[in-house]
């Protein structure tokens, strides 16, 4: 089927529809909404059969929706309306919730049901990022495949919303709605926050800063004070509450010309407002304080070690990855056979932090002294030959990130994540990935990887030899399965040969390791220090959110056939850049 992605941008869900659709077989073109006008031009000139609306805040126009086909995938149960679905959810503390595919009609929200599906909001309460990426994402997907059955069958009529249930319109939640007093209690101020990460965030104010504040956990303190920030450790605060303590990972400044106008870890912000705060400490395997904020924790059983770390966004700045060298060092100087990396559910990685590179005053230096961090971490895991090394991937990855663990002995994917190797940033990329993805997938899908730059799933990135195993879906079904693959890669003597076989290959390699890196460094010179490819500007747009100014040639529906015309509804009720070719590289790379 010939299907249309209308969205305001190709954000995690989107990515997942368009690696499921173009897997399953449909002839599947992306269309960013920018305006009414160009919406109605780009439909115009598709021609689809389908247009589907995975992730879209803009309203469809009317030209559209009565001559095509246009089915809206609403993060909320049946009957719910509103665009703060999943804000009301979290805050309310509801148990179960839901995602409806429907038709596009002139109400918001209104239009007859195509699909639905329901599901448990786990608890404590999650991040509203994180409950859309797992959760929302994973049945928005069945409910897009039900959607495709359905739109082939020329019998289909979809019910209408209000035969299912009665309708529920909430109002746009606003910040008055999600104020907080530090006098109250850790559970409703984390609730409070993560019901509006990572957008728009909760205004408050943090040592005499009025903010926006995100990425909340709850912390422990005695004696506490509420407002005050009483430590502060791998760039949070800890803030007194009405009962304890809550960390706080990112803030935005909330007025102009009191700091930058986007996230920044909150340190970061604070600065010299926090000079006198004290330190919290980190132990190698966690402390006294539970639940705590720890980014990167390693813990071992029996022969298996596990290091894990989790930033905000998959963001690494130079300081995420000088510490995760340094754990993995200590992870390899352990007495195991295999030792597992595994990122966060949410993200595994996403490469450079880019926030902090556009907030500090060199920012070409500070990306520089990052892209040279993020490389010795994937030197460690390449050059590990102690353990047998897996991959984890627990989330999606993107950019540097996704090339992040392709040194591994092993890399082990979570089912339904995605994979989307270096964004149209204005960087050529590093990683060692012109040593690392060679060998795993052949060259010429390496360059065409690099070269299209579009996301691929966890299970067709196994047929190419990007991923090696992929588990199941669900996070606890994939750590049990993990576990389960992590002590079958631990029998001693399979282990000693893997390493053996390791240490031999790297060893006879014509060219060293430097010599990759040095190449790849001298083409990310020319991008952070000469700009030739408007990383600067390309960085900002990213930073601040940016509205595209237009759809990306490698992501736009390929020009409609002569003989294709506009498909009209038979369901509708009367109620609705180019792909850059890269030079890769000079350097030798045997494969």
């Amino acid at each position: 089927m010939r299907v249309l992605l209308l969205v305001s941008a190709f954000n995690g869900l989107s990515q997942r529809a368009w690696c499921a659709l173009t897997e399953a077989g449909h002839d599947v073109g992306v269309l960013l909404a920018t305006g009414p006008e160009e919406i109605v031009d780009g439909v115009r000139a598709a021609q689809p059969e389908l247009v589907l609306c995975p992730y879209l805040k803009h309203r469809v126009p009317a030209e559209v929706w009565r001559n095509w086909r246009t089915v809206i995938i609403h993060p909320g149960p049946v009957g719910d309306r509103g665009p703060s679905s999943l804000d009301w959810a979290i805050t309310e503390g509801t148990s179960t919730w839901g995602v409806t595919a429907l038709q596009a009609v002139e109400e918001m929200d209104a239009g007859p049901v195509w699909a639905h599906r329901s599901f448990p909001i786990p608890g404590p309460p999650p991040r509203k990022s994180a409950l859309y990426s797992g959760p929302v994402a994973d049945a928005a997907l069945e409910c897009i495949a039900e959607v495709l059955a359905k739109a082939a069958d020329p019998d289909f009529t979809p019910t209408p919303a209000q035969h299912l249930a009665e309708p529920r319109t909430r109002p746009v939640m606003t910040q008055a709605d999600r104020a907080f007093d530090w006098t109250e209690p850790t559970e409703r101020i984390v609730r409070h926050i993560r019901a509006a990460d990572g957008f728009p965030g909760v205004r408050t104010e943090v040592a005499g800063l009025p903010v926006f504040a995100y990425d909340a956990h709850p912390g422990l303190a005695l004696g506490t004070r509420p407002g005050a920030v009483l430590a502060r450790r791998q760039g949070a605060v800890l803030v007194g509450t009405g009962d304890g303590a809550v960390w706080l990972g990112h803030l935005r400044a909330a007025d102009a010309g009191t700091g930058p106008a986007f996230k920044l870890p909150a340190t970061a912000l604070l600065r010299h407002r926090i000079s006198g705060v004290p330190q919290a400490p980190v132990g190698p395997g966690g402390d006294a304080e539970q639940p705590s904020y720890q980014q990167i924790r390693y813990r071992r059983t029996g022969a298996v070690g596990w290091l894990a770390f989790d930033f905000y966004n998959g963001a690494m700045a130079t300081g995420h990855c000088r510490r995760l060298r340094a754990a993995l060092r200590h992870a390899a100087d352990q007495d195991t056979q295999v030792l597992v990396l595994r990122g966060g559910t949410e993200a595994f990685s996403n490469g450079i932090h880019l926030n902090l590179t556009e907030a500090a005053a060199d920012p070409a230096g500070a990306a520089w002294a990052n892209i040279k961090a993020i490389n010795e971490v994937c030197r460690e895991i390449i050059g590990c030959t102690r353990q047998t090394v897996v991959a984890a991937y627990a989330g999606s990855a993107g950019a540097g990130g996704a090339m992040l663990g392709l040194g591994a002995d092993v890399v082990a994917a979570r089912a339904g994540i995605v994979l989307n190797p270096y964004y149209d940033i204005g960087l050529y990329g590093s990683e060692l990935h012109t040593f690392t993805l060679p060998r795993r997938v052949g060259a010429d899908t390496a360059r065409q990887l690099l070269d299209r730059r579009l996301p691929v799933s966890a299970e067709r990135a196994a047929t190419l030899g990007l991923v090696d195993e992929v588990g199941p879906r669900h996070p606890h079904a994939y750590t049990l399965w993990l576990t389960e693959l992590a002590l079958r890669l631990a029998d001693p003597r399979a282990a000693r040969a893997r390493r053996a076989a390791k240490a031999t290959a790297l060893a006879a390699e014509p060219v060293p390791l430097d010599a990759y890196e040095a190449q790849e460094l001298a083409e990310m010179s020319r991008d952070m220090f000469a700009d030739r490819s408007g990383f600067a500007a390309a960085r900002r747009a990213f930073v601040t959110k940016a509205a595209p100014g237009g759809t990306p040639a490698r992501l736009a529906a390929r020009p409609a056939e002569p003989a294709r015309g506009a498909r009209l509804s038979r369901q509708r009720t009367a109620a609705d850049d180019e792909p850059g070719s890269r030079v890769r590289p000079a350097v030798p790379m045997p494969a």
